[in-house]
């Protein structure tokens, strides 16, 4: 009995010591826990003093005038310097294709051929009859000849002489006509080879191998010339007003091309059309510009951007896009006043250059435009400004913060 009284006395002493315990932790955590909202509480007393916001760190860069380029962008497409169209001067059947679709192709090569045996017949025909026709032009010359002797003894009339003369000239014109018979079967058994007339690249085979071809009318493919390559595009009379006027190879001082990755293409183009008026339908100026497509990475048919430039122009400021904002009255940026404070200031933009537009009224040299958090700002704002790419690093959380929230994930 003894021995299960001292076992009764441990187990209350273990049970009233365990609310003690648990009550130094309790106390342990709500001392840290005051400790970070005091700290917090400080920080909320000094941002919002006499009932102000803290000013929001935002970068700045200082206007210089500048000169830009004169220019204008607008899409383009480009197109073979020449693009010629295969087909068969002669009909026949086609027996073999001589090249690979989509290689290059050189000046002179054969491309096709088309069965040359009926039109080697036609030459020998033709030859046949020339022969014939030169042993009678032989003939009518030797009876002309001796006729003219028996003329000159009188034992013939003067009419049979001129006969004989007569028949020799029909002879010879009919001696002419058979020569060109004779060249115009050469020439149809020669375009049964049919032949690139330009360096180029060749298309697609529109036939097959056996199929019967009409002469001039049967289109086998297409040879196009992409060195150098052409790109076509057009120009509105507003865009062609920012440039100074009417575009000619004389005032067009540069061509650039705007490849479809948004890379800029290495060789500068050259204006070779400019048309002489406006098309009336569109209101656009036709223009066409050439570049050297050595490495042949432009293609017919691709759709590209050409910035055209036509001068400089002097006076003007450049601002990052993302400091330029708009509202129903138009395009603003915010600048810096010498009180720290944001001010909207209504500007006039031109072209991009680059990133950066081009501004050219609204501001002064030397104001400071605001160029980061600018969703964040309002008219008359609190900023603390800094120089662009310059941004202080952002405030660290106290430790005494970091520590309670740690211990409270704990718990």
């Amino acid at each position: 009995m003894m021995i299960n009284s001292n076992v009764q006395h441990k187990q209350v002493e273990i049970f009233s010591s365990a609310p003690v315990m648990f009550s130094m932790k309790l106390t342990t955590v709500a001392l840290i826990a005051s400790l970070a909202l005091i700290s917090c509480g400080k920080k909320s007393d000094s941002a919002t003093q006499n009932g102000k916001m803290p000013a929001m760190p935002v970068s700045v860069i200082e206007l210089q005038a500048t000169s830009v380029p004169v220019s204008a962008e607008t899409v383009a497409q480009t197109e073979g310097a020449k693009e010629v169209e295969i087909r068969p001067r002669v009909g026949g059947i086609l027996l073999k294709k001589l090249f690979e679709e989509g290689a290059p192709i050189k000046a002179g090569q054969a491309m096709f051929l088309i069965d040359p045996l009926p039109f080697q017949i036609a030459l020998a025909n033709a030859k046949a009859q020339l022969a014939q026709q030169e042993a009678r032009v032989e003939q009518t010359q030797r009876e002309a000849a001796r006729l003219d002797g028996l003329l000159s003894s009188q034992s013939i009339s003067k009419r049979e002489s001129d006969n004989a003369r007569s028949d020799n000239a029909l002879a010879r014109a009919s001696l002419a006509q058979y020569a060109a018979s004779v060249r115009e079967a050469e020439l149809n058994l020669s375009y049964t080879t049919v032949t690139s007339p330009l360096s180029g690249i060749a298309g697609r085979f529109e036939f097959s191998e056996g199929a019967l071809v009409n002469a001039n009318t049967s289109l086998l493919t297409k040879v196009i010339q992409i060195t150098p390559i052409w790109v076509r595009f057009s120009l509105s009379d507003s865009e062609i007003a920012q440039l100074g006027g009417h575009l000619t190879q004389v005032n067009v001082k540069e061509v650039r091309l705007l490849l479809p990755d948004g890379q800029e293409y290495a060789q500068k183009g050259k204006l070779n059309f400019a048309a002489s008026g406006i098309d009336p339908q569109l209101g656009t100026q036709q223009l066409r510009a050439t570049f050297n497509n050595d490495d042949k990475r432009l293609l017919p048919g691709q759709f590209v951007r050409v910035r055209v430039t036509t001068g400089l122009q002097n006076g003007v400021f450049v601002v990052p896009q993302t400091a330029v904002m708009t509202n129903d009255q138009g395009r603003f940026v915010y600048v810096a006043n010498d009180k720290n404070e944001a001010v909207v200031t209504p500007i006039v933009t031109g072209n991009w250059v680059g990133k950066n537009w081009v501004v050219l009224s609204g501001l002064k040299a030397g104001e400071k435009v605001i160029v980061d958090n600018i969703i964040k700002l309002h008219p008359a704002a609190a900023i603390a400004p800094h120089p662009f790419e310059t941004a202080p690093s952002a405030h660290k959380t106290s430790e005494v913060t970091k520590r309670a929230a740690k211990l409270a994930v704990t718990i």
